[in-house]
């Protein structure tokens, strides 16, 4: 696990590294749009009903993404530190979210509102390509675990999930890991003990 970040100059320059080279006075300005927010456990980051108003980097900790099917909760996406949450349907078309985001530890997650990035994107380029990129990483995930539960087999669905996100598999219960995986419980802890890491 990473050491957390310190400010949000730290959290400035890691998305500079992970998504597009930056000036100094870029980086001046993408620190200005950051906003720090702290969680506890259990905490809702976003509840059903809210508009999703912001892109959403963890810095800390570790989420999950949710919703309700037949009075069920179905579990959409989990991420852990260095990782992108967002409700992009709602982010976009500025409508309430069917989706909502849990704390599952305690975390630490820089928001980085739309208007206010949209807004600091027309002046300078680099941020345009690191929203660019966020976006489209964050559209690859969703087709990655899509592909993943309509093609995969449970085993190697699971194989999948501790090759791409290790942390998440480690660390979030397995009643969730099972429901993100499109599987019941008895089937994740059977596939479990037979995955030889």
């Amino acid at each position: 696990m990473k050491e957390p970040a310190t400010t949000t100059r730290d959290v400035a320059r890691e998305l500079a590294r992970k998504y597009s080279t930056m000036t100094h006075d870029e980086l001046d300005v993408l620190e200005s749009v950051l906003v720090p927010m702290k969680y506890r456990k259990g905490d809702m980051i976003l509840s059903e009903g809210e508009q999703c108003m912001s892109i959403m980097y963890i810095e800390k900790g570790l989420v999950r993404q949710f919703y309700f099917k037949n009075g069920k909760e179905v579990t959409e996406h989990m991420a852990n530190e260095g990782n992108i949450v967002m409700c992009i349907e709602s982010l976009f078309k500025e409508e309430p979210t069917y989706l909502q985001v849990e704390a599952l530890e305690p975390t630490v997650i820089y928001h980085l509102p739309k208007k206010r990035l949209e807004e600091v994107a027309l002046h300078n380029v680099n941020i345009q390509i690191l929203y660019r990129k966020i976006l489209e990483e964050s559209l690859i995930q969703s087709q990655i675990h899509a592909d993943l539960v309509r093609f995969e087999t449970a085993e190697n669905r699971y194989r999948r999930m501790l090759k791409l996100s290790p942390q998440v598999a480690l660390r979030a219960p397995l009643l969730y890991i099972a429901s993100y995986l499109q599987m019941t419980p008895e089937t994740l802890s059977r596939v479990r003990s037979t995955t030889v890491l």
